[in-house]
């Protein structure tokens, strides 16, 4: 597996996004380069850089209520919700501050709230936060739980996101595939890297990455 590459974020030096050039099989897709987003999500100051980064998109929302966290991104949320708050952003919420909560899954995957978290998300204004997206698959299952639940979406956000949108929602990526112009991702069924015999480096989804 070949070393660290990174880009930084035009605005702020403190976000950075590390990846791996290679061979890697996701739980949707087999991808030409693994986003590490590790340290971005777990050390204090990339981690408040990415989230107030993240936040600019909604300082002109009517209110935001609450933050879903995918993939480990819980750090990052509090963070965003932060920004929010000391913007001025308004929440509905009694409290006047702003729920950070992470989804369980249940044994096909999809996303679940139980009793006692259901009301951070009903009748909730709702930021959809994850750190990487791929094929959209896990987040059309966050999108379809919210809407489920009852909760309303208010937007999308991704560190790094080769879609546009998903379910028609438009995906706020501090990265995209402007950035990795090369970024490809293949249908498992259908890869020309598996056809070239090209040796898998890894397994990964959003919490890491096991080498082969």
């Amino acid at each position: 597996m070949q070393d660290y590459k990174k880009i930084d974020y035009s605005r702020n030096k403190d976000v950075v996004l590390r990846y791996i050039p290679g061979h890697f099989i996701t739980p949707h897709s087999h991808v030409n380069y693994y986003m590490d987003l590790s340290d971005m999500k777990a050390r204090q100051r990339e981690a408040r850089a990415t989230g107030e980064e993240m936040a600019e998109p909604y300082f002109v929302s009517t209110a935001v209520d609450t933050v879903l966290c995918l993939e480990d991104m819980e750090v990052v949320g509090a963070y965003l919700a932060n920004k929010l708050t000391k913007a001025g952003v308004l929440s509905k919420n009694a409290h006047q501050t702003i729920y950070v909560v992470a989804p369980e899954y249940d044994t096909t995957g999809q996303v679940v709230f139980r009793e006692n978290t259901q009301h951070m998300v009903k009748n909730k204004n709702v930021i959809i936060l994850t750190a990487s997206v791929t094929t959209g698959s896990a987040l059309t299952k966050a999108i379809e739980a919210v809407n489920y639940f009852g909760g309303s979406i208010v937007g999308v956000s991704a560190i790094f996101s080769a879609a546009s949108k998903v379910m028609g929602m438009p995906i706020h990526a501090l990265y995209t595939t402007r950035d990795l112009p090369d970024y490809h991702s293949y249908p498992t069924d259908n890869c020309p890297l598996c056809q070239a015999k090209v040796h898998v480096d890894a397994l990964c989804n959003g919490f890491g990455f096991s080498s082969l």
